[in-house]
């Protein structure tokens, strides 16, 4: 029996992503982001989650998409990994779907710099690139954005 692998699909800019299901918390309307002093390109600031203060990934800074201003119509996909929670910034989501893991494509065989990438697939006609979340932030953005909200410098309220 083939294994199948649960994925949430979005949109950035007119093309399509995705990212398994199991790295999914919950999908969320866009709110305000508080700006961080210092922060890399794709770190946009950070979100107050639920008590808990979350970096929020400018995926569109990750693969050189044309900039823009967030909106209320978008929103962010509350995604945990093993070693951090993290709010994507997106545009809107399609769907939830399954697929044969044997339909996925490895990224590192089609393309050059696949950092983020898993893999890609094909879906109503398009190409898709599967996420890799795990590597949107290494352990040292990770560590930097930890003693920023403990220096507090964008005066988020605690």
């Amino acid at each position: 029996m083939n294994e199948s692998i649960s994925l949430v699909v979005f949109n950035i800019d007119n093309l399509q992503f995705a990212l398994q299901l199991s790295y999914v918390e919950r999908i969320v309307q866009s709110v305000e982001v508080q700006p961080v002093s210092l922060a890399p390109d794709h770190i946009m600031g950070a979100v107050n989650y639920h008590g808990d203060f979350l970096p929020v990934i400018n995926l569109r800074n990750l693969f050189n998409l044309p900039q823009r201003e967030i909106e209320t119509s978008d929103y962010f996909i509350i995604t945990e990994t093993s070693l951090v929670k993290m709010a994507l910034w997106i545009d809107s989501t399609d769907e939830i779907i399954t697929i044969e893991a044997e339909k996925i494509i490895n990224a590192d065989k089609l393309m050059v710099n696949s950092v983020y990438v898993e893999g890609l697939f094909n879906l109503n006609n398009g190409i898709v690139l599967m996420q890799d979340p795990v590597k949107f932030l290494t352990t040292e953005q990770l560590r930097w954005f930890k003693e920023a909200l403990n220096n507090n410098p964008f005066q988020i309220e605690k």
